[in-house]
This record gives structure tokens, sequence and C-alpha cells, in this order.
């Protein structure tokens, strides 16, 4: 970002607008020095006003970022190939030259993660529920009639699907199969038991959580919820439900449990004749964040996500939004399209436990902006407009109202739109020619800017790719100022003691071939389109341990991108992604960084920084109080690397990132080496990281 230029144009807006300083800064919640600070290109305003600023001035963010009026009418990406194109000599000596700070400034929009429901980032990651097939999705299991991840309690209840209670929301066409479903249990004989349970539940000892059950009756019932142990003989706690109602109660009681099991069951049940029927389980701890667990939310703020990608991602093609309109226990499930990639750890079903409101509740949380991609394929314009409406509108427009109605009186403002996802590659389902793709994305791009004049629309495609750029990017710069571009470096396979340097290398080699695709697509597109890499990784981070392999790609990566960012255009990045897909590693007891959660967080000590030197090797900035942060990587397998930076003076902070071993499972062990780097100079060991303050 250039800070000038930002300046220039946000004065020349506020004028235009017949604002003073002063009002605009009214209007921000911020001072007026604050305001002339901006125009003068002293300092940038926080990420969290960007959304407020281009709302206020009635242009874009992308705009605002780039510092100029672009010209817009307002009315599988793997890299497959291994070998090393250049040869990298990581080790060789590097002396940290005093350089004043420039005008270019480290875009904090460089720091994004995706939210993707897809495998475990959802259930078994962020979302705070216990239960699994909650609202008992799917086909009943074999010979027994009980859904899926349940056993059927009582040797002779009768066990069927029934009419369900979960349903979707308007706007729904999806054509998927055994989403809606309800379990009903007949217990014909007195005397008898029936119910159902869940096994491998953990819980902890002393930790409230709420039990909830939406169910039906005949005649009058009293459910026993106890928390147990696998064999049902050890109850940790219970509590009793008095049901009796033909139509849909939801019902609730708190458990705490006495002990901890990592293994505990979960027993629905009743004695003597009756019929229930439930239409969805619920088991959170008392104290998540909207659903989800709080320790997570804590630590996605805590590596200083700053842009949040939502709902996807493949999944955004097969997420409809009017269904999270419905209250969280109504919301069928969403059958996958792609169900071995976006949903193999829960039978191919998404349980749909976020919303648009939890969404945006989780990024003001954090502190990141809202990227929202649509679905252009199953949701028409119109209901991609009332999306844009919904999270933008006042209550003068129909969605808006809507929105306020439900308790969020104030819109959104979200700015950052994406027209689909990963079009072009053949998986996502709809039109996937540039010439097609293009059609729908400026019908449904047209339609939302109807709705709001000044997004930041993003439109998909396999870059780079000249007939992509030609057919589509070009058609739409129109109307979107950003192409969407993916990268996934190479999987390194340690499946050979003998190799496992080589597959290192291969991995980091997939590093200039990143900057070396950034630079191709740029060739090809308008001088007006920025690219927005809004997904990049090693290959099946997802499946696998995360490593110190992993986090030095991760910090060389976002080298690369602090110092490609002007020169090509990339106007925003998005690791993917942060929940048990890279960066954070949820447990039942608790959540921990890996090595790329590690390089993620320490690199954000650049954010809003002016930058002195940017390169593969080392980024050095300035931050507001004309302090000085430098990181540096040693990506060698087995070389140390000399460095020398005492022309910069004395350092008051000084920090390894380093590791006996880049095998998965690994992560760097920080070291405190202030003593160490005082006289200016030291050898980094290999395959290590280090951070140095002056």
């Amino acid at each position: 970002m250039n800070m000038t230029q930002t300046g220039r144009l946000i004065a020349q807006l506020r004028t235009a607008l017949g604002m003073t300083q002063a009002e605009l800064a009214q209007r921000l919640d911020v001072t007026d020095k604050a305001v002339s600070k901006w125009e003068r290109g002293k300092s940038l305003p926080d990420i969290s006003l960007f959304n407020r600023l281009a709302a206020e001035l009635r242009v874009s963010v992308i705009e605002i970022l780039s510092g100029e009026i672009l010209d817009v009418a307002r009315s599988s990406n793997l890299d497959g190939e291994a070998a090393a194109r250049e040869e990298v000599d990581y080790a060789k000596p590097l002396s940290l030259q005093p350089l004043d700070a420039g005008d270019l400034m480290v875009s904090p929009y460089l720091f994004g993660s995706n939210l993707e429901h897809t495998r475990s980032c959802i259930q078994g990651g962020l979302s705070a529920q216990l239960l699994r097939n909650r609202k008992f999705a799917g086909k009943p299991s074999a010979c027994k009639g009980c859904a899926a991840e349940w056993y059927p309690i009582g040797e002779r209840a009768v066990f069927t699907f029934d009419r369900p209670y979960t349903r979707h929301g308007e706007g729904y066409h999806m054509k998927r199969a055994l989403e809606c479903n309800s379990l009903s249990i007949l217990n014909p004989f007195p005397g008898q038991t029936a119910g159902l349970g869940q096994h491998g539940l953990s819980i902890q000892q002393g930790k409230n959580y709420l039990f909830g059950a939406v169910v039906r009756t005949k005649g009058p019932v009293t459910l026993s919820v106890a928390l147990t142990d696998r064999e049902g003989n050890l109850v940790y706690d219970c509590g009793v439900i008095a049901a009796e109602s033909e139509e849909w109660i939801r019902y609730e009681i708190e458990l705490t449990p006495n002990a901890a099991d990592r293994d505990a069951d979960l027993r629905i049940q009743w004695e003597g004749e009756g019929s229930v029927c439930f239409g969805a389980l619920s088991l959170l701890p008392k104290d998540h964040f909207r659903g989800m667990r709080r320790d997570v939310v804590e630590k996605m703020a805590e590596i200083g996500i700053k842009v949040l990608r939502w709902p996807g991602g493949n999944f955004a093609g097969e997420y409809s939004w009017m269904d999270g309109l419905l209250p969280v226990d109504m919301r069928a499930p969403f059958q996958s399209f792609l169900g071995l990639e976006t949903q193999p750890h829960s039978m191919g079903y998404d349980y749909h436990e976020i919303n648009t409101d939890d969404f945006i509740a989780l990024c003001r949380e954090i502190g990141a902006e809202p990227f929202i991609t649509i679905n252009p394929c199953w949701n028409t314009p119109e209901e991609n407009a009332a999306w844009v409406e919904y999270c933008n509108g006042d209550r003068s427009t129909k969605y808006g109202r809507l929105r306020a109605e439900r308790g969020y009186e104030e819109p959104y403002h979200v700015q950052l739109w994406s027209l689909g996802n990963e079009f072009g590659y053949g998986h996502m389902e709809g039109d996937n020619s540039p010439s097609g793709y293009c059609q729908t994305a400026l019908e449904n791009g047209k339609k939302m800017l109807e709705v709001s004049h000044n997004l930041s629309l993003c439109s998909s495609g396999p870059y780079p790719s000249k007939e992509w750029a030609e057919l589509s990017a070009r058609p739409l710069s129109g109307i979107a100022q950003m192409i969407s571009q993916h990268y996934y470096g190479y999987d390194p396979s340690y499946t050979d003691i003998s190799t496992i340097e080589q597959e290192y290398n291969r991995c980091l080699a997939s590093i200039p071939r990143m900057r070396a695709l950034i630079r191709e697509s740029r060739r090809w597109l308008e001088p007006n389109v920025s690219i927005s890499l809004d997904e990049w990784n090693v290959w099946y981070a997802w499946y696998r341990p995360s490593s110190v392999t992993d986090g030095i790609y991760a910090a060389l990566a976002m080298h690369l991108l602090m110092e490609e960012a002007e020169k090509s255009g990339v106007a925003l990045a998005c690791h993917f992604q942060a929940v048990n897909e890279g960066m954070l590693c949820v447990e039942p007891e608790g959540v921990s960084l890996t090595a790329q959660g590690q390089m993620f967080s320490l690199m954000n000590r650049h954010a809003g920084n002016r930058v002195c030197s940017a390169s593969q090797e080392a980024v050095v900035t300035v931050d507001r109080e004309n302090a000085v942060t430098a990181t540096l990587v040693n990506a060698s397998f087995c070389r140390e690397k000399p460095v020398d930076f005492s022309q910069y003076g004395p350092c008051r902070e000084a920090i390894l990132y380093t590791s006996s071993t880049v095998l998965p499972p690994s992560a760097f062990e920080k070291r405190d080496i202030l003593e160490q780097a005082r006289n200016g100079s030291l050898c980094m060991p290999p395959h290590s990281v280090l951070l140095l303050r002056f």
C-alpha cells in the first residue's frame, strides 16, 4: 500500500463530498488529527475502519487500498510440478543494511484466512457442538433403524425415520438427498426401556453443559438424560425432561459432570409405553460463543487474522444463505456435492451451525474483515443481492429491516464479496467455461451492486490463464476489481528416511513457483484488476500432522507476499485455513498453534508497518513509533546461515524459532537469544526463523 496515494485519495473524496476533516472524523469516531495524518500519508486507518471509511466516501475498499479510483461501473490450483525452477542458496550470509522506510505499507489485508465448512474445520474444530449427526441426516443403520452415529437403547423398541423437524429456507434450489429426517422411537411394551445414545464424547469435570432436545410425543413421557461412561455404569450427571406435546417443543437442561472422560456417553431414555420423535439434539458447553468454542475463537484473535473468507471455498457451492435465517436446530443439513473432499469427517453433511450473523459476530470478535463468497450456481442474482442487502441495508430495505428485526440494527458494511469459487477447474457445479461463468458473474455482480454500489467484487477462475483473462476477467473488470487466484505448494511425502531432505526442498521449491504464477497472472490482467490470493498453503496440510516444513513454507510465502504485493497488485491474501487445516490444531481439551500458526502470528508483527526492505529471506519494517522489526528465514535443510545486523545498533528483542526436525509432527521452539544477539551477528541454525526488534 502506498500511504501517500491512499491519503491523497481520502482527501480528494472527502472534499468532493463537501465534508471537513472534523465531520469525517465524527462519523468514524476518531479525531480530526487522525484524519489529517491519513490524508498527509503519515498513517493509515486501523483495519477495523476500512469498511466504514469506504462507505462514508462512497468507494470500495480496494480503491482505498490502491489509492486510486478504478474504472468500475456501478449499476484445482495444486502445483504438481515438484522440480525446482531455480537453485536457491538459503544459507548464504546476510547483512542487514539500514534503509529509510519508504512510502509503502505492509497491508493488513495480506494476513487473511479462510473459514470454510470443510473436513474438521467446523465439526470437531470451531463448533462447540459435541454431538455428531445431531439432526439425523443420511440413512438409518443396518438392521436397527437408528440414525448413524447413534446407538439404540431397548431391545424391543422400534426405530424409524419420520416427518422432519429440520427444513430449508427460501431460496433453496439444490438437488440433494437425505438431508431432512427425524428419529421416531416407539416403546410398545410396559416395563421396557427405550431411547438412544452416542459414544465418544469428551467431557470435562465441573464444566457446565447445555443439553437441548426438540421433541414431540404421543402422551406424556419423562426422558432421563445422562452423561455416563461408555458402558453406562458410571453416571457423571443426569437430568429429566417432561415432554407431553404432539407439537415440536424445544427443551433444555444443564448438566455438570463430576468427572472427566474423553470417551463418555450421552444416554436419552425413558421407561414404559410411549412414542417419542426427536427432531434435533444438542450438547454445548455453557460458555460457548454463539455455538463456537471460545478457546478457538481466542486463538483466531491471537494469531491476528485480518480478513476472514466464508463460507468457502468449495463449500460456497453447497451453501444456501437463507437457511441461516432459521433457528440453528431447525436448519437442514447440507449434503455435500463434493462429499469426499468437503465433508469426509461428518458423513458427507454440514449441519449449518454458523450463519451470517454468527460469522459477522466472529469477525468482530477477532478483529477481521468479512469476505463472503456467494453461490452463483444455485442462488439467483436476486437472492445473492438480497444477501448483500441483509448485510448492508438499513431499515428502509426489505432485508435490512429483517436483519434489524432479528436484533442486529446496524448494517454489517460487508465490502468484500467473491462471485463464486474456483470456476474453471471443473469440480464446481455450474458453467465452468470462461464466457459462461462471465455471464453468470456479470448478472450476479450487477444485481449486488444495485443494492450496495461500492462493493469490492472478486471474480473466479483458474488463474493464471490468458483465455480466462481475456474472456472473463476483462469483460468483468467493469464490476469486479479483483480476480481470485489459488496456490498450493508441493505436498512432501515423508515415507523414506533417505529422501527427507529431497522432499523438504521440493516443498520449498514451490515458493519461486508461486511468485512466477502471480507474475504471470499480472501480465494477462488489466491494470485496474488486482489479485486476491485467497487460498494458499501446502497441499493436503489438513490431512496430516503439521510440521516445521509447513512452517518454513509459510514464512517464505508471507515474505514473498510482502515483497510482491505492490509489484504485482496483490490486494489481499488468505491462508487456507486456520482451524484444523494448517494454523490451529483443535483437541477436545484445548487448541494449539501449529508451525504455520506460529509463523502467521509472527509475520503479523509487520502488518501496518512501513517497508524498509522485503525479500524472500528477510523483511524489515518500521512501525508508528519508529521501532524496527525484522524477520529472517534460514530455509536451508542442513546449513547454518550467518547474519549481520550490527549496523542497526543494539537489539531490543531477539527470538529464534527453531527445531531439531522438519518431520511431522513438529513445531518451532521459541528461544530468547537477546544476549547472544547483542554483538550484532549470529549464525541461524538450519530451518529456523529469527525475529529482531531494534
